[in-house]
């Protein structure tokens, strides 16, 4: 498994054991070296924008004193929310990796669907690689913590 989405993975397991929120993890990578950490914390703050990739872009900001992420790569344990890939977007980060797909985490009784469609009137279908590329990383991996939460929760976050 590639080492920073581990530990993205390892901070979405760490949260089946919180009551932050649901099994999110998020790293922020530059030049090597992980500069931002997040996972959900959505209940813990009462903020339904403590995404973990949210509190990872946060981290990054606070760690390097700037806003520009450029030249920095998020692994995300799950495809990002369109909140989330707002942000990414808005932080100059060109890549992310991610773990789950949107279908998983639809399957765990997280769905952002309703969004992605209402988007999808707004927009062309066209992917824009210049602003982002999305790429699927060892979801094989990553599934094991939304199975986890699926098996131990019935109550939707």
């Amino acid at each position: 498994m590639n080492p920073f989405m581990k530990k993205a993975n390892e901070l979405a397991k760490k949260n089946l054991f919180t009551d932050n929120g649901g099994p999110f993890g998020a790293v922020i990578v530059k030049d090597g070296v992980i500069v931002g950490r997040g996972n959900n914390h959505v209940l813990a703050h009462n903020d339904p924008t403590a995404h973990a990739e949210i509190m990872a872009i946060r981290s990054a900001c606070r760690k390097l004193k700037t806003y520009d992420l450029t030249g920095c790569v998020i692994y995300t344990s799950c495809y990002p929310c369109p909140m989330c890939l707002s942000a990414i977007i808005w932080a100059n980060i060109k890549v992310a990796y991610y773990g789950n797909t949107k279908e998983d985490a639809a399957r765990i009784g997280f769905r952002d669907d309703f969004i992605y469609r209402y988007i999808q009137k707004l927009a062309s279908e066209q992917e824009d690689t210049d602003t982002l590329q999305l790429i699927p990383l060892d979801r094989n991996q990553t599934l094991e913590a939304f199975d986890l939460y699926q098996k131990d929760h019935k109550t939707i976050y």
